[in-house]
């Protein structure tokens, strides 16, 4: 029986382990078949990194709304520069807002304003269009509310994070934060505080004593000091890239249009910041966590190409309904080759970017802001879940 049992399993490991080549031997056959040479090796669901944002949109927080929407893309490139066991890791973030007197009381003031999520643009759209508005901050209660909603991976190589940031009590409400936290070290995540304000004011408000509980970081920000940005000689190449990425994009089906759309806005409110923050997000959109298989039909091929041979007619931009499966097929081809050289022409400009602002950032003095924090205590946990940092 135990010999029975041991060849069973072997049997079951060589299967699971010959899915999982076939299907990246797919990818590498699809890519070839397309004429692709730079390929963009997307996330294989083996790892995963979850961020939840809680932002306190009480009517004192306009400048930390402002910071996140100065940061986010910078922190989405920090994440894009983790491996794990050299593989891309799968990226979600979750956005909620709490204190704020528009939201339903009995919410504890507390929305989700995206679940965990990899579409990128709906993040941005969100954050942008969020409004402040005085209320009461129950940090105990959005933290517990978040653990509860989300769709937390399980897996062991999953990286977990909440970052909390305001600037009232952090013991204020009726669910304890201590509760909080202990419910969500239980499932591996953890809980990091960002008090805008004064260092030792925060540890009085218990910010600190909340971090530790999380086992996570605390920091302290001045949420109304405006981001300073370092221009580099790249920016206005890498900016210049972004229209002729954009049109390799071919959206279908029922959020197609809608989606190119927001594409265009999510660009437009980048540069509404600055031009390094647009800059920020080009470089976003040419590597593999920028995907949208559910919308780009480009993407959507690449990830299999009978994909094309299940797109109903009416799913098509009008420009194309009354084309052949072999003539949309061959400008999906034409879009995919040239996206492909768009995306190398930034990544290469985005590594020369990256050298010029890291040598710039040793003469200047350091920033406390909302990236800052984020980005630092995401590579420290990253080092402790394995995950390697690849510039």
């Amino acid at each position: 029986m135990k010999t029975l049992i041991i060849l069973s399993m072997m049997a079951f490991t060589s299967l699971v382990s010959k899915s999982h080549t076939l299907n990246f031997n797919n990818l590498y056959s699809v890519n070839s078949h397309l004429g692709l040479t730079n390929i963009i090796i997307p996330p294989d669901g083996a790892s995963k990194i979850q961020v939840a944002l809680l932002f306190d949109t009480s009517n004192s927080m306009d400048g930390l709304i402002d910071q996140a929407k100065s940061r986010l893309w910078d922190i989405v490139n920090t994440l894009t520069t983790l491996k794990y066991e050299g593989k891309t890791p799968v990226i979600e973030i979750a956005l909620y807002e709490y204190g704020n007197d528009g939201l339903p009381v009995s919410n504890n003031y507390i929305r989700q304003v995206t679940p965990l999520t990899t579409d990128l643009d709906l993040i941005s759209e969100k954050l942008f269009a969020l409004k402040t508005n005085g209320g009461s901050e129950y940090c105990g209660a959005v933290i517990q509310t978040s653990v509860k909603e989300l769709k937390w991976n399980d897996g062991a190589n999953t990286m977990k994070l909440v970052y909390i940031a305001g600037n009232e009590g952090f013991d204020q409400g009726s669910v304890s934060y201590k509760e909080a936290i202990s419910g969500a070290l239980k499932n591996d995540i953890y809980i990091n505080t960002i008090f805008c304000g004064n260092k030792e004011e925060g540890v009085k408000l218990f910010w600190q004593d909340g971090a530790n509980k999380g086992q996570g970081k605390y920091f302290n920000i001045d949420s109304d000091k405006k981001i300073e940005y370092i221009q580099t000689p790249y920016d206005n190449q890498i900016n210049a890239c972004n229209d002729k990425l954009n049109k390799t994009y071919i959206g279908y089906g029922k959020q197609g249009y809608t989606k190119k759309l927001s594409q265009v806005k999510e660009d437009a409110n980048a540069n509404s910041i600055s031009q390094s923050n647009a800059t920020e997000r080009v470089v976003t959109k040419s590597k593999s966590v920028y995907k949208n298989s559910t919308w780009d039909l480009v993407d959507n091929v690449k990830d299999n190409e009978s994909n094309l041979d299940k797109i109903k007619t009416e799913d098509l931009p009008e420009e194309y309904k009354n084309k052949s499966k072999e003539e949309i097929k061959k400008i999906v081809l034409e879009k995919a080759k040239e996206r492909e050289t768009i995306q190398k022409e930034i990544g290469d400009l985005a590594v020369k970017r990256q050298k010029y602002i890291t040598e710039k950032s040793k003469q200047t003095k350091k920033q406390d802001d909302l990236g800052s924090a984020i980005k630092s205590s995401i590579i420290t946990f990253a080092n402790v879940k394995g995950y390697k940092v690849e510039e």
